[in-house]
């Protein structure tokens, strides 16, 4: 039926001197008013539809092939290259007249959106811009939070201009937790980099200039990311080193709990231990099985660091630094060392160790906190 159908149209077509086209496309036969010419070739209607599309900016119709998105609407390429571009954050497709510049020097164009966040001073508590990595080996990446002071925007561009003069160091952050300031984040950093070029002797100086405390308050803290990466050339090894590093933590819990200034009822709430088994292995799986949140002395949720949440804030600088060489020291031996060798590690050889060259501000304080000698 369907074949005589056609036929019977196709005649019916002849009879009444419609011209019939044949889509360049599809190969189907259509009516003149059901075809359109484009660009040289015949499109039945569904084809046009499919294959060409009507620019949202010149109103023109071009193949689809060229077709740029803007806030769902498709534009060409003419347009999109006369009157669009991309946000270097987002890569959303914005106007060249809404096109926002950081400075008269910058080249890269941001959205409203990302513009605002780019030219925030104090950002807020999930911001994390693409890290910076300065220096080699071990990186670690600090949180000093600072309180009292005011999270006020005046104060931290202050801070800014300490610490990024030469070199986009920190950033800061809203962070909850705190009465009445702001957290001070750096990018990754080796520890020389953080000991000889960072200027924190500055830094510190100027939050206590302003009127901020950190040691002296109970809701600030001093958190150490330590990058997975440098803990190991594959992931099992980097796993077997932070089990050893969370077994060197349970280990010594009571020398910890000293060197970090803070007490045990402030460890339970801001940095509770797991527990310690027989083996750095089983310490870490253990610790894997039952999570704990990251409010835990050594947080493990973070897929490209590992966060060592111990220590009380301070803008003390010789304190500050023996935390941070510290931390440098707990990750460097339990890097070198394998389990056996870890496991018989007392806190005495652990301290005799410690190159007082390169990390003096960690031996005087040591000393100062009386945790030179004793005990296993």
């Amino acid at each position: 039926m369907s074949v005589t159908d056609d036929s019977l149209i196709y005649e019916e077509a002849l009879e009444d001197d419609t011209e019939l086209f044949i889509c360049e496309h599809c190969g189907a036969e259509v009516s003149e008013e059901a075809a359109t010419l484009f660009e040289n070739e015949m499109l039945c209607d569904t084809c046009l539809e499919e294959q060409t599309f009507l620019c949202f900016e010149c109103g023109n119709r071009h193949w689809r092939d060229e077709a740029n998105d803007y806030c769902g609407n498709e534009i060409c390429d003419r347009c999109y290259d006369y009157n669009f571009i991309c946000c270097e954050e987002c890569r959303r497709t914005i106007r060249n007249d809404d096109a926002n510049y950081i400075d008269d020097y910058e080249d890269m164009p941001y959205c409203n959106d990302c513009f605002q966040d780019k030219n925030k001073i104090i950002h807020g508590y999930d911001y994390k811009p693409e890290p910076l990595f300065y220096g080699s080996g071990l990186f670690y990446g600090v949180e000093l939070e600072i309180d009292e002071g005011g999270e006020d925007r005046g104060n931290a561009e202050k801070l800014l201009d300490v610490a990024n003069q030469y070199e986009d160091h920190i950033y800061i952050k809203h962070d909850g937790s705190l009465i009445n300031g702001m957290e001070i984040v750096t990018h990754p950093m080796s520890l020389h980099y953080h000991t000889k070029v960072m200027s924190w002797d500055k830094l510190l100086a100027k939050a206590l200039d302003m009127g901020y405390y950190s040691h002296q308050c109970n809701t600030c803290g001093l958190h150490i990311h330590v990058g997975r990466n440098e803990l190991g050339e594959s992931i099992q090894e980097q796993e077997n080193t932070i089990g050893r590093i969370l077994y060197f933590i349970e280990k010594f819990w009571d020398k910890l709990i000293i060197f970090s200034r803070r007490t045990e009822v402030q460890l339970i709430k801001w940095a509770k231990r797991y527990g310690l088994l027989d083996s750095p292995k089983n310490t870490l799986e253990e610790a894997n099985k039952n999570k704990g949140g990251r409010y835990v002395c050594l947080n493990l949720q973070n897929y490209h660091t590992i966060e060592f949440r111990l220590f009380r804030g301070t803008l003390k600088l010789s304190t500050f630094l023996a935390t941070l060489q510290m931390v440098d020291e707990i990750c460097t031996v339990a890097k070198k060392l394998d389990d056996d060798e870890f496991q018989g590690l007392c806190w005495v050889d652990f301290i005799n160790g410690v190159n007082t060259d390169v990390k003096p501000e960690l031996m005087a304080y040591l000393k100062d906190r009386k945790l030179l000698n004793g005990g296993n």
